[in-house]
């Protein structure tokens, strides 16, 4: 089921947000995506967030993380045993994976490690100074450029 939003009223008085339209059709085909590994997102600080992913049974070789654009993308590829394991229970999912992420403008990956079974991704919010708030000097009627 896909509902139709009308962004007309977003458009009026705001500049930039037109790829609010895209993100939300993307959001219904994320629902779709299975939920191994299970994953958590952290605040960790005011613009610092963590992904931690359940990655149990991977070797670092065989996790990959990918960021292109503001998509992070998180695979994981089992290298196939030559022996054949006979198991009596197997409770441990080995099966391949890719997860992805959709990153806000500015948001980058500062690093990642694994721990415990945990595949920690530590990202970082880094805004430009040309997009911080600044305070915009008024001219004295007259005078332009800094003319006295």
């Amino acid at each position: 089921m896909r509902s139709n939003f009308d962004f007309t009223p977003l458009y009026r008085s705001s500049i930039g947000f037109d790829r609010v339209a895209s993100l939300l059709d993307s959001l219904s085909t994320e629902q779709n995506q299975p939920s191994y590994p299970p994953y958590n997102i952290e605040l960790t600080g005011e613009d610092q967030y963590r992904i931690s992913m359940a990655v149990a049974g991977f070797a670092e070789a065989e996790l990959n993380i990918e960021m292109e654009q503001n998509k992070l993308t998180i695979t994981g590829k089992r290298v196939t045993e030559k022996e054949q394991k006979t198991f009596l229970h197997q409770g441990i999912a080995e099966r391949n994976f890719e997860r992805r992420f959709q990153l806000a403008d500015h948001v980058r990956v500062e690093h990642a490690q694994i721990e415990n079974g945990l595949l920690h991704i530590e990202l970082r919010r880094e805004i430009p100074e040309a997009m911080k708030p600044r305070t915009i000097e008024i001219a004295k009627s007259g005078l332009i450029n800094g003319d006295k």
